[in-house]
């Protein structure tokens, strides 16, 4: 399942933060992140998968 959500954040990683975490603060902030960067977002995503 794992693999599916990093595949969901590098292509659009507020889905695989959502699938993660739901909406709530990390959710909002990688939306933050990848409007300012993509890279960023996708890096906030795989860590915010990794970490849980």
């Amino acid at each position: 399942m794992d693999f599916i959500r990093i595949l969901f954040s590098v292509l659009l990683p507020p889905l695989g933060v959502f699938l993660q975490v739901g909406i709530g603060g990390a959710f909002w902030l990688n939306i933050l992140l990848t409007i300012l960067g993509y890279i960023p977002g996708i890096i906030h995503a795989v860590w915010v998968i990794a970490k849980r």
